[in-house]
């Protein structure tokens, strides 16, 4: 349990790293945001394409397959067009309307058991997020784009559950990265930047954060139980502040901070609940 809590920290860091270094991409480097998330898709691929079987290629005859790539590429591509102008953190924050959508969809459209409680909590970080977007009092059209990606990735993650039984996990993983990755390539190519060194690197570790921390959460779910570890997803928020704060100088304000209290609060409550 212990190697497990150590890997998801490395993990739930790796991921908000990977958007720092975009985030560098878009406000210093001026790389579009179109070109990063193609490189994340086409970079992730390249990496577990030697690993790919031959059952995994059938997937990509399901339309169903086709629309949950689709949702996880409009994701990648608005958080990345966010965080052009807007901290990490406040960023991480509005993301995370995700998980709440997609415990909506999944009781309406799974007919997945809910509970008055987790619907509570579900409210509270809702709210939680409404105090870092702040729509019509002082939120910005960045914060609306993370809330849009936070809408994607919710609507993915119900996918993801409806359609687990189709394959294995590195399967349709294949399939969001090659479907995605073939659906952005014309817009990856016409943005293509001048590529230096530090663009060159930045790019190759914004694509590596993401991968390595999303493989890396596999890893510490095989070695310990999900009920245990699901609240250190939240840790992203946290890393998020840290970098933003360190790389950036960004300090979230009086609001953002209250906002932020809510959305982690009400996850690790949610995630500790044993119904």
């Amino acid at each position: 349990m212990g190697r497990a809590v150590l890997i998801m920290f490395l993990a739930m860091s790796l991921i908000p790293a990977g958007d720092m270094a975009g985030k560098l991409l878009t406000g210093q480097h001026g790389v579009s945001p179109v070109f990063i998330a193609w490189s994340r898709f086409a970079l992730g691929l390249l990496v577990i394409l030697p690993f790919v079987r031959a059952p995994a290629l059938a997937l990509l005859q399901d339309w169903r397959v086709w629309l949950r790539a689709l949702l996880l590429a409009g994701g990648i591509l608005s958080i990345q067009s966010a965080l052009k102008t807007e901290p990490l953190a406040n960023v991480f924050a509005a993301f995370f309307v995700g998980p709440i959508l997609s415990y909506a969809l999944s009781a309406l459209w799974l007919r997945e058991p809910v509970t008055w409680t987790r619907s509570a909590l579900m409210l509270v970080g809702f709210l939680g997020v409404l105090l870092v977007v702040r729509p019509g009092f002082g939120g910005s059209p960045g914060l609306l784009l993370a809330l849009l990606a936070g809408c994607f990735y919710g609507a993915f993650l119900t996918a993801s559950r409806w359609l687990s039984h189709l394959g294995t996990p590195l399967a349709l993983s294949f399939s969001q990265l090659a479907i995605a990755g073939l659906v952005l390539t014309p817009f990856g190519l016409a943005n293509l930047p001048a590529l230096d060194i530090e663009t060159a690197g930045l790019t190759l570790a914004s694509a590596m954060g993401s991968m390595l921390g999303n493989l890396l959460l596999l890893v510490a779910y095989a070695r310990a139980p999900a009920t245990r570890l699901a609240p250190l997803v939240y840790f992203q928020l946290i890393a998020a502040a840290g970098l933003g704060w360190a790389v950036f100088g960004d300090l979230p304000d009086l609001w953002t901070w209250a906002g932020l209290s809510l959305v982690l609060g009400a996850g690790l409550v949610s995630a500790l609940l044993r119904r």
